[in-house]
């Protein structure tokens, strides 16, 4: 990811830099939560891709066995 889109997103998101601790007095919203989790997919995300970039041999192997789970899944 560039740098300035990491920025971005820094500038949007602000750290928790008070650490567990004021977590665990207060609850969690949903909005908290939602937060986390978007962040979390666009991370996995991101690591998804770049694993597929770099290991090209095991990415098209991974595509080759869904298609099969696709053709031989029954309705």
């Amino acid at each position: 990811m560039p740098d300035g889109e990491q920025q971005k997103r820094d500038q949007l998101e602000p750290q928790d830099t008070q650490g567990r601790r004021d977590m665990l007095d207060a609850p969690e919203t949903d909005e908290e939560r939602r937060r986390r989790r978007a962040q979390f997919l666009r991370e996995l995300h991101e690591a998804k891709a770049l694993r597929d970039r770099v290991q090209p041999r095991r990415a098209r192997a991974a595509r080759m066995r869904q298609a099969m789970r696709m053709r031989t899944f029954r309705w």
